[in-house]
């Protein structure tokens, strides 16, 4: 899962003043930023501050009225002023259904910062760290939705890590495109620390710490007590932390995640998951203390 004035007179000596182009560009930070991303040059400046003063517009608006820059150009410069990381299609090689990053102004991605709302207000302001995502069953949506939540939270400045406990059908490594073989499997047996977290550099805030290698016991692998070490490890070093665990029918390692995490968001999926199976899956995850923070539906 996007904001005229009244054209005043000026005099003919200030349309035809010479202009020195390094002055306009100091006088806008978009300025600054659109000539740093390569979007304008020094001399496209003066055109601009021209353009400017005549219809009594705002730089980027100028700008855009040349045709000089696009829409998508001006997003991306309010994105970097206000701290709001997102990409352009096709930069960075992740998965497009990524639409935290590559449309951030979608009513998808707006669904997504109610949710990231929400949680924050029901979930981590009462001292939470660590959320689990997770779905009835295989193929629902949930690696996805994690992905993108986790995205979100970075966008609005929290630490954010985004650890891949689906241990028998991780995706989080094709989502991100990391490369490095090791990850959770790899350090709860000892055979990797915590540099196995990947940084996200297109996101300040963002890491990712995928599955690594894929063992033949997941269920026993989440329930030692490394992987309690590694929780409380991680929690002190991240403001949240998201969990994308494997479907509840697909194993009980699942619970035992949940339970280690404390609080599931529910994804199920439309025209596809049954009341009833949520139903089922609730009272399991109360029975084990886990408690149900809510449930989103998704339609891919």
């Amino acid at each position: 899962m996007n904001p005229q004035n009244q054209v005043n007179p000026i005099s003919p000596a200030a349309v035809v003043r010479p202009l020195n182009p390094a002055n306009a560009v100091r006088e806008s930070s978009m300025g600054r930023i659109l000539l740093d991303m390569g979007k304008i040059k020094p001399e496209d400046a003066e055109r601009i501050l021209r353009q400017q003063k005549e219809k009594n517009m705002r730089f980027g608006e100028a700008a855009l009225s040349l045709g000089l820059i696009t829409e998508v150009d001006i997003q991306q410069v309010l994105a970097r002023q206000f701290d709001y990381p997102y990409l352009p299609a096709g930069q960075g090689n992740f998965a497009p259904e990524l639409v935290a990053a590559y449309q951030p102004f979608s009513p998808q991605v707006e669904t997504l910062r109610a949710i990231r709302s929400q949680l924050m207000l029901r979930w981590f302001a009462n001292g939470h760290k660590s959320l689990a995502i997770a779905s009835v069953n295989p193929g629902e949506g949930a690696s996805l939705f994690a992905a993108n939540l986790a995205v979100v939270f970075s966008q609005l400045g929290e630490h954010t890590l985004l650890i891949d406990a689906n241990l028998r059908q991780p995706r989080q490594h094709q989502i991100f495109n990391l490369s490095g073989k090791q990850g959770l499997s790899d350090v709860l047996v000892g055979r990797a620390d915590l540099n196995a977290i990947s940084k996200v550099n297109s996101f300040v805030d963002l890491s990712v710490l995928p599955a690594g290698t894929l063992p033949p016991n997941p269920q026993e692998l989440v329930s030692r007590s490394s992987f309690n070490a590694l929780s409380v490890n991680v929690e002190s070093q991240f403001d949240v932390v998201i969990y994308d665990v494997c479907a509840f029918s697909s194993g009980a390692d699942a619970l035992a995640i949940a339970a280690r995490a404390g609080g599931v968001l529910l994804v199920a999926r439309k025209n596809t998951t049954s009341l009833a199976d949520i139903s089922a899956v609730a009272e399991q995850l109360a029975r084990i203390g886990a408690e149900v923070v809510g449930s989103v539906l998704v339609e891919y």
